[in-house]
């Protein structure tokens, strides 16, 4: 056999293997359940008042605003998971006198229906008042329940609210209660945008090339979404920590949108996500005890970078000697100087912090109180407590029992012996202890007994109380 026929056996078989454990790889990672792409749904809010008949470069505004419409509807007609509506107002009365109830949706939102909203506007005259926020709240009426669809509204107009509505305030009702996402807004002949401004995002279009470029701007920002990445920073700023719970919450809504755990990706940097550039989000990281990022708004079509403070080191909860001695002991963890309970940690375990003091509360018999413990970043800060004694309490009668700790001969109270059991069995950490105990049937204090006992660390100590 040739060299070269060699060469090409050997290439092939190291390409067969390869492929095969490509293979088993991909087999063994989990299959992740992709979430249903939501269904976009973006109603028109045409302006028909009469103003839309003024002149505006080469034709009416009224024209211009439809031919434009139309021309991009035929550009995005059959995109998958995404139809449309049209809301006409000032178009079914003349003024005057002023009709400000005066808006109908005229295309209501189904699969394929451009060409039915073209038909529509060509057939549409201007004619009446300026109902905006009237027409605003009655949209939502527009868009049939939906479980998994975005909801936007791209409101076009030349003019200003003309029946003493609020649009500022009805956008913001529509947008807390779910309804709608931030409305887009597109003013034509002149700058509304103070007006507009609290009602959604605003974008001026003074000419037909402003009119068309902000046209597809919206529809682009509306139907697109956007990437981002979350920089959690240790204490010299640079985006290391990672692994943490995020929850990614709509503001207007607090509709929670989005939970990721935190992923550094192959680079060693924070994996990108996928959000809706249309919400301003409230995110919380679920570290210990938790940081948030507030008011976060996406750039549509520009990747964002959120960034907090997140420096984290390690607690390590251990028991000297046998540590299976007490199986699930706990740990209260609080802020240093604070009563409320940040965490319980089981000892053999080692948790996560955000570097600064803590208050360790152990929930042995007796309690054991350690204060301002240190966690320093990226350092492992570890508690070890000694490993307990055991008590065998022995009582020839049912009784009352109460254990009591000496600690310089002062006794604490730290027990009640169960009062129905003759035998019981306690693990006390090493120190000196009291018991005193009378029997059930016994109605007189002088039957009451006491006895003292040291408890060390691994040994047994049996206590009879009451001997026959």
């Amino acid at each position: 056999m040739s060299k070269s026929i060699r060469n090409k056996i050997k290439t092939t078989a190291i390409a067969f293997l390869l492929l095969m454990a490509a293979g088993a790889f991909a087999q063994n990672q989990p299959q992740i359940a992709q979430k249903p792409e939501p269904l976009t749904r973006i109603l028109f809010i045409f302006d028909a008042s009469q103003s839309m008949l003024g002149r505006w470069q080469s034709d009416t505004k009224f024209n211009i605003a439809k031919r434009i419409i139309s021309e991009m509807l035929d550009s995005i007609a059959n995109l998958k998971n995404t139809e449309f509506a049209l809301r006409v107002y000032g178009h079914q009365y003349q003024f005057p006198p002023q009709v400000c109830t005066d808006t109908k949706l005229e295309v209501a939102f189904a699969p394929g229906n451009a060409a039915k909203i073209k038909s529509r506007l060509r057939t549409l005259n201007p004619r009446g008042t300026t109902p905006l926020a009237y027409s605003l709240e009655q949209s939502a009426k527009d868009f049939p329940l939906c479980a998994n669809c975005r909801n936007i509204v791209i409101l076009i107009t030349d003019g200003m609210e003309e029946c003493s509505g609020d649009p500022c305030a009805v956008s913001k009702m529509l947008q807390k209660n779910g309804i709608i996402l931030k409305p887009f807004i597109i003013g034509i002949g002149q700058d509304f945008n103070i007006a507009f401004n609290c009602v959604g995002t605003y974008f001026d279009a003074t000419n037909e090339k402003d009119f068309r470029k902000a046209l597809n701007v919206v529809i682009s920002q509306a139907l697109n979404s956007t990437t981002m990445q979350v920089n959690l920073l240790d204490e010299s700023g640079r985006p290391t920590e990672t692994d943490a719970a995020m929850t990614f919450t709509n503001v207007a809504t607090g509709k929670v949108m989005y939970n990721y755990i935190h992923t550094m990706n192959n680079r060693g940097l924070p994996d990108t996500l996928v959000v809706d550039p249309l919400i301003t989000y409230h995110i919380d990281i679920h570290t210990l005890p938790p940081v948030t990022i507030d008011t976060l708004q996406i750039i549509p079509g520009k990747h964002t970078i959120a960034a907090t403070d997140a420096p984290q080191g390690y607690l390590q909860l251990k028991m000297a000697g046998n540590s299976n001695a007490v199986k699930g002991l706990q740990c209260i963890v609080r802020e240093n100087g604070s009563f409320q309970t940040l965490n319980v940690q089981n000892f053999g375990d080692t948790e996560k912090y955000i570097t600064g003091k803590y208050d360790l509360e152990v929930l042995s018999l007796p309690r054991l109180t350690i204060d301002s413990i240190d966690v320093s970043q990226s350092q492992t800060t570890t508690i070890e407590i000694p490993e307990p004694g055991i008590a065998v309490f022995r009582k020839s009668f049912n009784g009352y029992g109460t254990l009591l700790l000496n600690d310089k001969n002062k006794l604490t109270r730290i027990y009640e012996l169960n009062e129905t059991l003759t035998l019981e069995t306690l693990y006390l950490q090493p120190g000196s202890y009291r018991i005193v105990f009378r029997p059930k049937n016994s109605r007189a204090t002088l039957y009451t007994v006491e006895q003292s006992f040291i408890i060390e660390s691994g040994k047994t100590t049996d206590i009879q109380l009451y001997k026959q």
